[in-house]
C-alpha cells in the first residue's frame, strides 16, 4: 500500500535516484568488462596504448551484454535521453544521463562545466567521418554517403562510361579480381585516373581479391546446334528477326554497344568474309533439314558482320553456307563455304525438392539425372566442385547451398566420388544448376588458406595500383594477420583493408577482427549480404545487418552496404519499391555499393537522390527531425 505521506514529487525523486544508482553502476561494470576485454589486444597497439575507437567498441560490447529494455523504458518515462544512440560514444552518453540525474536529485550538486554529451557524441561522429574520408575520399557534394560501383569489363575501353560514372556520383570504383585480368584492370584504372583529371572529381579504387570462391564445375555440352529464335506477336506473325555476328576472329574483342556484344558469334573463312556485302544472303540447311537464310546487314568492324535470320532455325556447327549475292537466287550454282565450329549449349540439370545430386570430388563434367523407361532413377544428377578434397571436410547432415542459396541440400552420404546431396530447398518449378555458380558450406571448416595462389598474384598488382584492398571471406583475426603480413612483404602497409563479412564465422568474430586490427591498420567493413543471406538465412540477415552497423559505428569503422542495391534498375532499368526501401536503409552506412549493369547510370542517379533525401531526416540511428511540409 502506498505511503500517504509521500507526494508525487517524492515518488518521482526516488525514481530518479534509483535510476542514477543503476546507470552509475552500469557505467562501472562496463568499464570493468571493457578493460578486461582489451587486455588481450595491447600488443597490437603502439606502446600498448589502446586508441579511442577500440576503447569505445569495447565499452559498447560491454554495454550490449546487458538486457537494457526495462532501463530504457524507465529513462524514457522520466523524460530523459535514452541509451539507444550511444554507439558513437558510450561513456559520454552514460555521463550525460548521469549528469542530468545528479542535477535533478541533488540541489547542491556543482557541475564541472564540461558537457559530456557534446564532447563525446560529436567526437565519436568526427572520428567516423575522418576515417571515412581517409578510406573513400571527400564526401559527395550533397551527401556523406559514398557511392561504389563495380566496374564492367567494357570500362576498360569505354572511357565515356567511366567519365559519366564519376560525373553522376561514383566516388569509389570496385574492380572484382574474380573477373577479367591485369591487362583489362590496367586499362580501367587508366581511364579512372584520366576521368579524375578531366572532371576534377576524386575516385578511390578498390581491388577486391576473389578469395576461395568455391564454384560448380563445367557441364556436359549438348549437340553443337544453335537455336535461332524470332519474335512473334500473339497471332504468330514474325515481328523481329534474331541477329548474330559472323567473324574471322575466333576470340574477338566486343565492340560497338551492349546489344552487339551480347550476340552469338561464330567464325567464317576469311575468303567468305571478303565476299560479303550488305544485302547478300547465306543459304544453309538446318538440323531439321529445312532451308534457311542469313541476311548480311552491315559490317560492325574490320573482322565482323552483323547478320539476321527471320525464320526459326537450328544452325549446325560447320554446316555448308551458299553465298547468294543480291543478284543471285539459286543455291546450286552459288559458291560454297563452311561455317566455323562452335560448341553446343550446356545440358540442363534441373533439380526439385527431394531430388539427389552428386557433388563430385574430381570436378567431373556435370550431367543430368538418368532414368529408365519406367521413370526409376538409374544415376543421380552430378556437378563438379572446383575445390578438391572438399568431401573429406564434410559430415552427413551438414547443409550445402548452391547459386546464392537458390538450391539448398543436406549431405546424405559421402564416398570416394564425392558427396551425395538431398535437395531440401528449391522453388516449385525446380532450379536449373549452371556452371561457375557459388557453393557454400556454412557449417563446414574447410581449412583453407586465407588467400589463394591467385589472390597473392593479384595482390602484387593491387599493391601498385589500388587505393583499397578488398579481403573476401575473412573469418578470423589470424586471417587479417596473414593479409597484413603479405602487404608488409610488398611495402604496402599503408593501403587500407576492406574486410568483407560474408560468413557466419566472420560475424561471430567481428569484434575480435576489429579490435585486433584497429591499432595496426586502416580498416573498413563490407557487409556482403549475398553470401551472408545464404549462410544465415534472410530473416537472420535482416537482424545481423543492423547489428553490424552498430558495432562498426561504435568502432568508428566505415561500412560498405553491398549486394543487390537497386539491382533491378542497374540490370533491367526497372524500378522496384522494395529496393528503394533497402536503398533508404543503406544511407546509414558510409558507402553503398552498386553492381554493374546496362542501366548503371540510372541506378546511380536514383541512389544519390535517395541518399540526399534520407540524410536530411536521419544520421545513423539519430532522427534529425527535418520539418515536414504537409
Amino acid at each position: 500500500m502506498a505511503n500517504p505521506l509521500l507526494n508525487n514529487d517524492d515518488i518521482y525523486d526516488d525514481t530518479l535516484k534509483q535510476l542514477l544508482l543503476e546507470v552509475s553502476d552500469l557505467r562501472q561494470e562496463i568499464q570493468r568488462n571493457a578493460f578486461n576485454r582489451l587486455q588481450k589486444y595491447t600488443a597490437n597497439y603502439q606502446a600498448g596504448v589502446i586508441n579511442r575507437s577500440a576503447c569505445n567498441l569495447a565499452h559498447y560490447l560491454a554495454l550490449r551484454q546487458f538486457d537494457l529494455r526495462h532501463l530504457q523504458d524507465r529513462l524514457a518515462q522520466a523524460g530523459l535521453s535514452s541509451l539507444g544512440r550511444s554507439e558513437a560514444s558510450v561513456l559520454s552518453t552514460l555521463d550525460a544521463v548521469i549528469e542530468v540525474l545528479k542535477r535533478a536529485t541533488d540541489k547542491s550538486y556543482l557541475p564541472d562545466g564540461k558537457n559530456p554529451t557534446e564532447y563525446g557524441f560529436n567526437r565519436g561522429l568526427q572520428l567516423l567521418d575522418q576515417h571515412s574520408i581517409e578510406l573513400f575520399g571527400p564526401f559527395h557534394e550533397h551527401s556523406k554517403v559514398h557511392v561504389m560501383v563495380t566496374l564492367a569489363t567494357e570500362t576498360a575501353w569505354n572511357y565515356d562510361l567511366i567519365q559519366a560514372l564519376l560525373k553522376n556520383g561514383m566516388t569509389c570504383a570496385r574492380i572484382n579480381c574474380a573477373h577479367d585480368d591485369a591487362v583489362l584492370w590496367r586499362r580501367m584504372i587508366r581511364n579512372i585516373r584520366r576521368a579524375e583529371t578531366e572532371t576534377g572529381k576524386i575516385c578511390r579504387i578498390l581491388m577486391d581479391l576473389a578469395g576461395h570462391k568455391i564454384r560448380t564445375g563445367a557441364i556436359a555440352l549438348g549437340s553443337p546446334v544453335r537455336h535461332i529464335k524470332v519474335k512473334k506477336d500473339v497471332c504468330g506473325k514474325i515481328i523481329a528477326a534474331e541477329q548474330l555476328i559472323l567473324t574471322t576472329d575466333s576470340t574477338p574483342e566486343p565492340e560497338i554497344t551492349d546489344d552487339i556484344t551480347a550476340l552469338f558469334r561464330v567464325s567464317i573463312p576469311d575468303a567468305l568474309h571478303k565476299r560479303l556485302s550488305p544485302g547478300c544472303r547465306l543459304a544453309f540447311i538446318d538440323a531439321r533439314q529445312k532451308q534457311r537464310y542469313l541476311l548480311i546487314e552491315q559490317a560492325v568492324s574490320d573482322t565482323q558482320w552483323l547478320v539476321s535470320c527471320n525464320q526459326s532455325s537450328y544452325l549446325m556447327s560447320e554446316c555448308e553456307l551458299a553465298l547468294l549475292e543480291p543478284d543471285k537466287h539459286e543455291t546450286d550454282t552459288a559458291d560454297k563455304f563452311n561455317l566455323g565450329m562452335f560448341a553446343g549449349e550446356p545440358l540442363e540439370i534441373r533439380l526439385f525438392k527431394n531430388d539427389l545430386l552428386l557433388l563430385t570430388e574430381n570436378n567431373a563434367v556435370g550431367t543430368p539425372a538418368e532414368y529408365d523407361e519406367s521413370g526409376v532413377l538409374i544415376k543421380p544428377a552430378q556437378i563438379g566442385c572446383t575445390l578438391s578434397s572438399f568431401s573429406t571436410k564434410l559430415t552427413i547432415g551438414q547443409p550445402v547451398w548452391i547459386d546464392d542459396g537458390k538450391l539448398g541440400a543436406i549431405v546424405e552420404n559421402i564416398s570416394g566420388q564425392g558427396a551425395l546431396l538431398r535437395v531440401n530447398q528449391a522453388r516449385s518449378g525446380g532450379v536449373s544448376i549452371q556452371s561457375d555458380k557459388g557453393i557454400n558450406f556454412p557449417d563446414t571448416d574447410l581449412g583453407l588458406s586465407p588467400l589463394s595462389e591467385k589472390d597473392l598474384i593479384d595482390l602484387d598488382f593491387a599493391c601498385t595500383h589500388a587505393d583499397l584492398i578488398g579481403f573476401s571471406f575473412v573469418e578470423t583475426l589470424a586471417d587479417m594477420d596473414y593479409l597484413m603480413s603479405e602487404l608488409g612483404k610488398r611495402n604496402a602497409t599503408d593501403i587500407p583493408i576492406i574486410a568483407k563479412i560474408e560468413t557466419n564465422l566472420a560475424v561471430k568474430n567481428l569484434p575480435d577482427i576489429i579490435l585486433g586490427t584497429l591499432g595496426r591498420h586502416s580498416l573498413g567493413i563490407m557487409i556482403a549480404r549475398g553470401d551472408l543471406a545464404v549462410e544465415l538465412g534472410s530473416a537472420r540477415l535482416a537482424e545481423i545487418q543492423e547489428e553490424l552497423l552498430w558495432v562498426c559505428e561504435a568502432a568508428h569503422v566505415p561500412v560498405i552496404w553491398a549486394t543487390q542495391v537497386l539491382e533491378s534498375i542497374a540490370k533491367k532499368g526497372v524500378r522496384s519499391r522494395p529496393e528503394f526501401t533497402d536503398a533508404a536503409m543503406a544511407v546509414r552506412a558510409e558507402c553503398v555499393m552498386l553492381n554493374k549493369g546496362p542501366y548503371i547510370l540510372d541506378a546511380i542517379a536514383a541512389l544519390v537522390n535517395v541518399m540526399i533525401r534520407m540524410q536530411e531526416h536521419q544520421r545513423k540511428k539519430f532522427s534529425r527531425l527535418r520539418a515536414l511540409h504537409w
